[in-house]
């Protein structure tokens, strides 16, 4: 089969983000073609790529990131132009319960994704060593905890408080020592907290709405005042594109919505919208449901990003405030129950997660 032309090798793209890049990417671009590799853990799932399944222009790989000999095949088959690095373990509770799974996934895999691009990136012609990229998508959580003042920047010392924290920046820092010691072009993004369609039930947003819905309780971790910025996915999908063709390689870039807000604030917006728009539901006021629960162990208090370098560099800027944002995502999942069904059939079943026994004992 010949090499596709104006290809991408997108990791972890049935996921939330990835998936939400994929669709997003052929929809808009006529001419791009996307390798799509994703092992399809609990929180990767082919429904989300419904729309695009059938597009020849998209093309789903079932594996594994750590696999290195298929990365290395893929790459020679494909040919691509760039790497935009998704595939991650993600949810925080998820790996205080587990910690070795995101070693293993995003210290070891993003490690051997890596050596295989370098390996790949160094057969190239020296035009296309130039032009080649590799994106690798990160979080502001590698920044540890703020206070009431300041926000994150890329020059912002790493401080990370949770195992996902410190597996992301640990793959960070390898991003980071490929350019510096080998020369390939990498870039880092650091998002602030995403939410939108197909965000697996898990995360606060999702997990509030159906929740809502249903009568159940709300489970608001400590007083609820721990603050985040929330970031519109199709946004950050956006801001990913922008970076990947005008950032500098070796260059970080954070992302952020600019909606700073705390937990419970968000959680109180959330039943506003289930009251309006489920207005014969007969548990309303929805906000009756909110039940505060035990903190986290090692919550940080607040993350905020200062996205000036982006916006001022690569001319990105978010076109959802929250909002806007907020009313779509919850419309989304009230029109999409089916979804929710289908992607939580899994071991998932909205339980509290991350109480290992140790930190238990240690912080509630």
């Amino acid at each position: 089969m010949p090499p596709l032309q104006n290809a991408i090798l997108v990791t972890g793209g049935a996921g939330f983000i990835g998936g939400c890049l994929v669709r997003q990417w052929i929809s808009e671009d006529q001419e791009v073609n996307i390798i799509n590799l994703d092992r399809l853990t609990y929180a990767g799932n082919l429904d989300s790529l419904a729309s695009v399944m059938g597009c020849p222009r998209h093309r789903h790989v079932l594996g594994d990131i750590r696999d290195g000999k298929l990365v290395a095949g893929l790459l020679r088959e494909f040919q691509p132009k760039a790497v935009v690095h998704l595939a991650a373990e993600s949810h925080v509770d998820r790996s205080i319960d587990g910690p070795g799974a995101f070693v293993q996934t995003n210290v070891v895999g993003t490690f051997e994704l890596l050596e295989a691009c370098r390996q790949y990136w160094m057969q190239l012609t020296a035009k296309s060593r130039e032009q080649f990229r590799f994106l690798h998508v990160s979080t502001d959580e590698v920044f540890g905890s703020l206070g009431p003042a300041g926000c994150f920047s890329e020059n912002t010392p790493y401080a990370p408080n949770s195992p996902y924290s410190a597996s992301k920046a640990a793959s960070d820092h390898f991003v980071r020592a490929y350019y510096h010691t080998y020369g390939m072009p990498t870039l880092v993004t650091n998002c602030s907290n995403n939410y939108g369609p197909y965000q697996f039930p898990e995360k606060l947003i999702p997990l509030m709405i159906t929740n809502a819905v249903a009568g159940k309780q709300l489970p608001v971790y400590g007083k609820g005042l721990n603050v985040r910025d929330w970031l519109y996915v199709d946004d950050h999908c956006r801001a990913l594109r922008q970076a990947l063709a005008n950032g500098k390689p070796g260059e970080m870039y954070n992302i952020g919505g600019g909606c700073e807000r705390t937990n419970i604030e968000i959680v109180r917006m959330i039943c506003q919208h289930v009251d309006k728009l489920y207005p014969s539901l007969p548990h309303r006021p929805c906000h009756d449901l909110i039940t505060h629960v035990n903190d986290r162990p090692g919550h940080d208090l607040r993350y905020a990003i200062d996205c000036s370098k982006i916006r001022r560099e690569l001319g990105w800027q978010p076109q959802q405030n929250l909002e806007s944002g907020l009313a779509l995502t919850v419309r989304w999942y009230l029109e999409n129950r089916d979804w929710i069904e289908r992607v939580s059939s899994g071991k998932y079943r909205g339980e509290r997660l991350g109480l290992a026994s140790t930190a238990s004992a240690n912080f509630l």
